[in-house]
């Protein structure tokens, strides 16, 4: 066995923790190159040699220095996250899990430690009416002190407030088709975890919001990748009726309006084709609407996905963290009553109610939705057109569609530029961003690069004069093995 140091801390390198590696146990597993390395990474860690809060060297120089794959280093790493002995942020690396804490990162996140620009997550600030709506509702919530403060399906004045936003938009709602959750993954993943189970297909839009693929495939799910390209619209909906012909999917998860990364929108002929095709094949639609109101260019609103079907056929989820802010936990699912009787099931096993001040906040806000909105919309346009301005001076041969709305522009990157090494060269910068390859399933979309535009214009500059220099240094030259999307780590994107 190899000898092992007495305790291997934070920053150690590749050779000092390949010296302490017994890789003749590794090659001894008969199961796997990975597992084994996995396996015997948990010793270390078990029998103290590598510290607690330890930050793991990168994937590919310990794979180089192991004389294996970066894959088999990457799955190795991931088998750890999902036993709980490490985990990954994107931007900061792959660390030990101290015994009772799952962020030994510290305050990396949100930007919170000085000089860093994170750009992990496309999430904006707080809205400037947030606060008043807080007054308002400590000042409501002083009324009901005898209220023991659970309601397992939300509080009825949310619901009716969610229910008349539907309706409003072109979709009759009532109050018994809303269950308040604590945001939308929270509603995305009581919904999930109703309805597929192990095995079970799920078609999705490609690229996606990566949540989602994490949360079918924690179930066991597979997802069915179908590409979407914003100017073809109506080639899409007849890969979606090919692809629920071929593979008997049990959901379809669907991002219609200013989709996460790419920010397309689907006109409303081809999604009332889209809901029609589904229906018939008997798949119920999962509707996510995290982005539904951020219209940046003042375009009418496209009917609600659904509409022309029956309520059964769809369920659609939303909250208020992208036009309010991610801090307020308040989400839902909307669906009939048999469907939503059994997600509520399901949540009720994990939480038995919401934040009561997070829902009398919501009910303020949505009495003066527009407004929130045309705050946000401000916000955002001037994020974007600063964004795209600035990859089109400093970032030549950088190519994207011009969002109508969203969060982020989604970049193709030049030929010869990887996004996995250009984020994790851009990390040494100190900015943190999401490689492309988070958004997709197998080996897809590392020629392509996320800007989330929610930050400060200041910032955006920042960020984009750093991939400038990176690029124009040529970092990403030369040949690299490609890396699957589940063995990138996970982030809140």
């Amino acid at each position: 066995m190899a000898s092992t140091p007495a305790r291997l801390r934070d920053g150690l390198s590749a050779r000092t923790l390949a010296s302490a590696i017994d890789m003749t146990a590794v090659a001894r597993d008969s199961r796997s190159l990975y597992l084994g390395l996995a396996q015997e990474l948990h010793r270390l860690v078990e029998e103290g040699a590598v510290a607690a809060d330890a930050r793991l060297p990168a994937e590919r120089v310990l794979a180089s220095v192991l004389g294996v794959s970066r894959v088999t280093v990457a799955s190795a790493y991931r088998e750890l996250r999902e036993h709980g002995i490490a985990v990954s942020v994107h931007g900061a690396g792959t660390f030990v899990v101290p015994r009772g804490d799952s962020q030994p990162w510290g305050g990396i996140l949100r930007g919170t430690r000085p000089g860093v620009l994170e750009f992990v997550n496309a999430a904006p600030p707080a809205s400037a009416l947030l606060g008043p709506a807080y007054g308002a509702a400590a000042r409501a919530l002083s009324t009901t002190g005898l209220h023991v403060g659970y309601v397992p399906t939300g509080v009825g004045r949310l619901r009716e407030a969610i229910a008349r936003y539907y309706s409003a938009r072109g979709l009759p709602t009532t109050a018994d088709q809303i269950l308040v959750t604590a945001g939308a993954s929270d509603a995305l993943h009581a919904v999930i975890d109703t309805f597929v189970e192990q095995g079970n297909r799920v078609l999705t839009e490609h690229p996606t919001y990566p949540g989602a693929i994490d949360m079918v495939r924690a179930v066991g799910g597979k997802c069915v990748p179908v590409a979407i390209d914003p100017d073809d619209p109506d080639t899409f909906v007849e890969n979606m009726d090919r692809a629920a012909r071929q593979h008997d999917p049990v959901l379809a998860y669907l991002m219609p309006d200013h989709s996460n990364p790419s920010g397309a929108v689907l006109p409303e002929t081809s999604r009332r084709r889209l809901a029609a095709t589904l229906h018939r094949h008997a798949v119920v639609t999962v509707v996510d609407e995290a982005s539904a109101d951020l219209r940046l260019d003042g375009d009418a609103e496209v009917e609600p996905f659904g509409a022309p079907v029956p309520d059964s056929a769809c369920i659609t989820v939303g909250s208020l963290s992208k036009t309010v802010w991610g801090g307020l936990r308040v989400g839902w699912v909307r669906a009939d009553t048999v469907h939503l009787a059994r997600v509520a099931m399901t949540y009720a096993r994990r939480q038995l109610s919401v934040s009561m001040m997070d829902q009398y906040t919501a009910v303020e806000l949505f009495g003066e939705y527009d407004a929130v909105v045309a705050h946000r919309a401000d916000q955002l346009r001037a994020g974007r057109d600063t964004a795209m301005a600035a990859v089109t001076r400093s970032l030549p041969g950088w190519t994207f569609h011009r969002p109508r709305g969203g969060l982020s522009l989604w970049c193709t990157l030049p030929s010869g530029v990887r996004s996995t090494d250009l984020v994790e060269s851009a990390r040494g910068r100190g900015l943190l961003l999401a490689p492309g390859s988070r958004f997709g399933t197998g080996y897809a979309f590392d020629e392509c690069q996320r800007i989330p535009f929610s930050r400060s214009p200041e910032e955006i500059e920042d960020a984009v004069a750093v991939l400038a220099e990176l690029v124009g240094a040529g970092v990403d030259a030369g040949p690299r093995e490609s890396v699957p999307s589940h063995a990138v780590p996970e982030a809140m994107v």
